[in-house]
């Protein structure tokens, strides 16, 4: 009996030490930290490219791994994030790292409430944020459009499509009036529910290797015309 409520004091002491812990680190500045040090600082002429956002992003190395390897690309994607998080380990997991170029690639998980309650409005001011801190510390900047979803899996029943739709136009229209790069990703992945296309997916929301082959030739696009603006 004694064994058995010892078990039981150690499993809460566990359940609520990893619960402290995800409060602490809330927006997962931990995860790059080794990374980013032994990274360093880009050398003169090193024209660094940092991919910032969530599961597709982090997805994208690990599906698509020859997409980064050999180039000047970093993948600073951490599952499951919401541009609040994103925006707090900007300053680590971007800007310290000195690139030429930001990729950002943020707002599904934010429709979906993965961290709570969110308004268009307010993915907005994140967005906003990241963009003119990269633009305050000489680092170009290009938005990319969330990729279209009819519906979340592990959260159905929110009709995210026309939510989408509106941050997507929001960001075209922001990028054009700020020295912006927007990157759409959307248009050539939509599909008639406005969802994400059957052949590009397995669960309606992330890419699979065939999604990623299509995104990678507007990425790299994306990525020369932000090299060459003024």
């Amino acid at each position: 009996m004694k064994s058995l409520k010892l078990s039981f004091v150690i499993l809460l002491l566990s359940m609520f030490t990893g619960v402290f812990s995800y409060a602490q680190d809330w927006p997962n500045l931990n995860r790059f930290k080794n990374e980013n040090a032994k990274l360093g600082l880009a050398s003169s002429g090193e024209n660094r490219i940092v991919f910032m956002g969530n599961s597709i992003t982090e997805g994208w190395g690990q599906i698509c791994p020859n997409f980064f390897s050999g180039k000047l690309y970093i993948n600073r994607g951490i599952s499951g994030q919401t541009t609040p998080q994103m925006l707090v380990r900007f300053r680590a997991d971007v800007i310290d790292l000195k690139p030429a170029v930001v990729v950002i690639l943020a707002g599904t998980n934010d429709i979906a409430g993965n961290t709570g309650p969110s308004t268009i409005k307010m993915i907005e001011d994140n967005i906003i944020s990241m963009a003119e801190l990269a633009k305050a510390n000489g680092i170009k900047v290009v938005l990319s459009s969330v990729l279209p979803v009819f519906d979340y899996p592990w959260k159905p029943g929110l009709n995210p499509a026309e939510k989408i739709a509106t941050l997507n136009k929001f960001m075209k229209n922001y990028a054009d009036k700020n020295e912006v790069v927007y990157l759409d990703y959307y248009s050539s992945m939509v599909d008639e529910r406005k969802g994400l296309k059957d052949e590009y997916t397995s669960d309606g929301v992330h890419p699979n290797e065939a999604g990623y082959k299509v995104m990678a030739p507007l990425a790299e696009e994306a990525i020369e015309k932000a090299l060459i603006q003024k």
